[in-house]
Formats: structure tokens, C-alpha cells, sequence
């Protein structure tokens, strides 16, 4: 039977390929359900090693992933009060330790700032800002005692650069960027690590789930594995900031090294 905790369902994984349990390592991984959450899950799972915790708010398509990849099933909404909490108690609970949080849980939403929702304003600053923080609030004690872990969160250009017609998307996603860095600053030297994964367009369910399709030509959209690939190489490699593709990288350089000359771009090509 599955075991249970406060609004977190628990199913047991099966044991992990790569090496005596002492060197089995442990993450957690958010947005798990679909997108790259489950790419980056089944990326992990494919290298073995690792222990995996998956979370989303989909019990369903979470349940698949998890049961495709041996991973342990936490569903949770981590907008709801007090839910990265227990999820990160759960996850202790079951494990003992935690190597790795990948925070990859992510919502928009696509039109004029005007017309937006209260409700939908809230639901992204809740998802792609306040629940990472908490989380990261809650994982970064148990590191600091270890001496070790890492942090990968899951920005996006659209924090680095900002997107015409996601203004509170775009908002949240830069506070997780200056986030991110700041912590880098302040945990050097503790043997934990922050890594900033900066994806462009990624042929994902996101699109649908904010209310408009992605129409441009260009730039294309790539997949969640490509994503998922980055994300594997920045914690083998120990990273910082990975942007996916690396070109992107160039319009983030004009950007700050010429405002007005990107500032006239963006107006012209959005």
C-alpha cells in the first residue's frame, strides 16, 4: 500500500541501477508530470544512480511518469498553503537526504497586461516565483548540515530578455534569475551548488496550458529533452548558468552591453 502524508501520496520506487547504495544519490525533481520536468526525470533515471522523487499536480500523467522511470510519486499543488513544505518533509522522510532539487514546476500566461486575471496573476507568481523560494527555503538547511547538494532552477529567456504579452511571466522568471545568483553568492564555500538553466521555446504543453500557441517562425521550438540534457550536464559538470540553445546567450549579451540597440530589436521583432 502506498504510504501517505498531509496531501502528499507516496508510492514506493523500485530500486535504482548504478552502484552500491551508498553512492545512490538522491533528487527531487518538480513539474514532473509533463514538459521538461518529465524529460529531465526520465534523463536522470536513464543515467542510473539516482533515487528520483517526482511531484506535479497531475496525479495521473505523474503516476506514468514515475512508474516509466522507477521514481517515487509525490503529487502535490505547491501553491496551496503549506505544500513545499510537506513535500519536502515527505521527501526527507522517505529518503533521509536530498543531493538535488530540480525545481521545474512552471504556468504562464499570454496577452495584454490589462486584461489579465487577478487569479491568473497570482497563480504564476505563485508557481514560478514563491513556491521555488519556499522550496529552496526548505531543501537548503538539510545541504548546508551535508555539506553538499545542488539546486537547479528552471528559468526561462523570457526572465532574461522579457516577452511582449507576458509581462508577470516574464517578472517572475528574471526575480528567479536574480535569485538564483544571489544565492550563488551567498552559498560559496558551503559545498552547495546554483544552477540557472535559461531555456528558450520548448515544444511543451505550456503553450496551450497559457492560453495561446506559440505561432512564430522563429526562433523553433526545441524539445524538453534538450532541456533535460542541459540540465544532466550542468549538475555533471557542476554549471552555473546554462542557456538552451547557447545562442541565446548573444541577445542577452546585446542587451547588456547595447540597450538601445536591443531595446529598438525587440520593439521591431518582439
Amino acid at each position: 500500500m502506498p504510504r501517505t502524508h498531509p496531501g502528499i501520496t507516496l508510492r514506493p520506487a523500485s530500486a535504482r541501477p548504478g552502484g552500491a547504495p551508498g553512492a545512490t544519490r538522491t533528487a527531487l525533481v518538480t513539474g514532473a508530470s509533463s514538459g521538461i520536468g518529465a524529460a529531465v526525470t526520465r534523463r536522470f533515471a536513464a543515467e542510473g544512480g539516482w533515487r528520483l522523487l517526482v511531484t506535479g499536480r497531475d496525479r495521473d500523467r505523474l503516476g506514468e511518469v514515475a512508474a516509466g522511470t522507477g521514481s517515487t510519486a509525490l503529487p502535490a499543488d505547491l501553491t496551496t498553503p503549506g505544500a513545499p513544505e510537506r513535500l519536502v518533509g515527505a521527501a526527507l522522510g522517505t529518503t533521509g537526504r536530498l543531493d538535488l532539487l530540480v525545481a521545474g514546476a512552471g504556468v504562464g500566461w499570454a496577452g495584454p497586461f490589462p486584461a489579465m486575471p487577478a487569479a491568473a496573476v497570482d497563480r504564476v507568481i505563485g508557481v514560478d516565483l514563491i513556491a521555488v523560494v519556499r522550496l529552496v527555503r526548505q531543501v537548503l538547511p538539510p545541504m548546508l548540515a551535508a555539506r553538499r547538494g545542488h539546486i537547479v532552477l528552471i528559468g526561462s529567456v523570457a526572465g532574461t530578455l522579457g516577452v511582449r504579452g507576458e509581462a508577470v511571466y516574464s517578472a517572475a522568471k528574471a526575480a528567479v534569475a536574480t535569485f538564483a545568483e544571489t544565492l550563488r553568492y551567498e552559498l560559496d564555500g558551503t559545498g552547495v551548488r546554483i544552477t540557472h538553466v535559461v531555456p528558450g521555446v520548448v515544444a511543451t504543453p505550456f503553450f496551450e496550458r497559457r492560453g495561446a500557441p506559440y505561432t512564430r517562425a522563429r526562433p523553433r521550438p526545441i524539445p524538453a529533452e534538450r532541456v533535460a540534457d542541459a540540465v544532466w550536464d550542468a549538475v555533471r559538470l557542476g554549471r552555473d548558468q546554462v542557456y538552451v540553445p547557447g545562442w541565446l546567450r548573444l541577445p542577452a549579451g546585446v542587451r547588456g552591453m547595447a540597450p538601445a540597440l536591443y531595446h529598438r530589436l525587440a520593439a521591431r521583432f518582439g
